[in-house]
């Protein structure tokens, strides 16, 4: 289902990739299964279903994709443990929209659950799922990502981008900056050191995707963090940070991995709860 919504002079349309599973206790880190189980569902081999939600921008001089999901090109291992539901084309379609129709797309960082539809194989090659698209990611994203570390090696999938960086049709970001008019990257790290959400603002109203930092509405507590995070205490820090903007300024949060929610508005009460608006 296609949810959408009017933002300013901005539409915007949250498209799903599909829903792939993870590890329960990865995915809420050191948060206890008894504290964690009441917010999803967990099956036999405590994994929780987790969302690809991408979000279409139409501002009216631009078709803007914020994340790609999963994409087709996953190995048959890593398809034996996530699955690879690959319903982004699909979804795209059933919003009247084709690859030929994007012109900008944004990766919030270089996982492989985040910009795998960047790129299609075809014979031996890797190419532009969107042909016609200028693509941006963090610099700093895919500098690590080259490095293969023991860590994280696995999340770094170099067929995703590196053909684009090759010809030039990824624009590598070093920090905060605008993309086009009323869409704007900044810096969130704790994910990754060099994780951006995307901020979208028209005609006084905000929205903004803001990827790992806070993967679903079940992650709003500020050390409900995941396994996953490199440096924890900074998720800690920049969830602090977005809050003390997003709440009072009453910016709509956008939920990259949420299976059901693909955004929301925040409220915090006077002991600091932080909930979704209803």
């Amino acid at each position: 289902m296609l949810h959408t919504l009017n933002l300013g002079d901005f539409e915007l349309i949250a498209v799903s990739d599909g829903i792939y599973r993870l590890d329960g206790g990865a995915f809420f880190g050191v948060v206890p299964k008894l504290l964690w189980q009441k917010k999803t569902t967990v099956d036999e081999n405590n994994r929780v279903p987790v969302g690809l939600n991408s979000v279409v921008v139409r501002t009216g001089e631009h078709t803007v994709l914020i994340e790609t999901g999963i994409g087709n090109k996953l190995p048959e291992k890593l398809i034996a443990i996530y699955g690879q539901p690959a319903q982004l084309l699909d979804g795209l379609s059933s919003a009247g929209i084709a690859p030929d129709d994007v012109d900008v797309v944004i990766n919030t960082h270089l996982h492989f659950d985040h910009c795998g539809w960047n790129t299609v194989r075809r014979g031996n090659q890797y190419v532009a799922t969107f042909p016609k698209a200028r693509y941006y990611a963090p610099a700093g994203e895919w500098r690590h990502g080259q490095r293969q570390l023991e860590r994280d090696a696995v999340s770094y999938m170099s067929a995703n981008y590196d053909p684009l960086v090759d010809t030039e049709q990824m624009q590598l970001l070093e920090g905060d900056q605008e993309i086009v008019p009323g869409i704007s990257v900044k810096l969130f790290p704790g994910h990754t050191r060099y994780m951006q959400a995307v901020i979208v603002h028209s005609a006084g109203q905000t929205a903004c995707y803001i990827s790992d930092l806070i993967p679903t509405t079940a992650h709003l507590d500020l050390t409900w963090v995941m396994a996953y995070d490199l440096f924890p205490l900074e998720t800690i820090e920049s969830r602090k940070r977005f809050y003390s903007q997003a709440i009072p300024d009453k910016w709509l949060t956008m939920f990259t991995h949420d299976p059901q929610i693909p955004w929301a508005y925040l409220t915090q009460d006077e002991r600091g709860k932080l909930a979704i608006a209803r």
